[in-house]
């Protein structure tokens, strides 16, 4: 078994990416996105943290977060919302016979990706690479045609232009 080994610096800003389990041809995200919407205000009650960008693809998401001061425990919130979502699905996905043996749905990925930003060109990199995701992967033309994004709340803060270039950033995330 790998020997996953994680960072933990209280307070802290990250980059995540979670995937569905069966990312191909699988829109479930977009298709609950007011499931997923309570997964994240359900897991901020409980285990607060500010959520700094967003986008929401139909088979992954990225996201970036900064915890609390003096808190670490990213996993958790994850862990959470994964499984508030999860619930929230009527069942039907193919479960592998591992996920089966610990009682598990199969809707996501076991594990996520962490990146742990660490000055405000690498936040605004990210910021950047979440708001043009829907484009890399083909789904719109134009940033500002993707609705499951927080680019429109960065428009509305005067951040990006509401037509134009979307490649530089200039916002602290606080």
């Amino acid at each position: 078994m790998a020997d996953y080994r994680r960072i933990y610096i209280p307070g802290a800003t990250w980059f995540f990416t979670v995937n569905l389990a069966e990312r191909r041809n699988n829109r479930l995200l977009v298709e609950n996105i007011d499931k997923l919407r309570m997964a994240f205000r359900y897991t901020k009650t409980r285990w607060p943290f500010n959520i700094n960008a967003v986008v929401v693809m139909p088979d992954h998401l990225h996201c970036i977060c900064t915890l609390p001061a003096g808190d670490v425990d990213f996993s958790v919130r994850w862990n959470l919302l994964k499984g508030y979502f999860s619930r929230a699905i009527t069942r039907g996905e193919r479960v592998s016979a591992s996920r089966a043996k610990r009682r598990e749905r199969g809707l996501w990925q076991r594990r996520f990706w962490a990146h742990l930003l660490v000055d405000q060109e690498d936040f605004n990199h990210h910021v950047d690479y979440i708001h043009w995701n829907p484009v890399k992967h083909g789904w719109v033309r134009n940033v500002a045609d993707w609705p499951y994004s927080s680019f429109h709340r960065y428009v509305e803060m005067g951040v990006y232009p509401v037509v134009g270039p979307f490649r530089t950033v200039c916002y602290s995330g606080q």
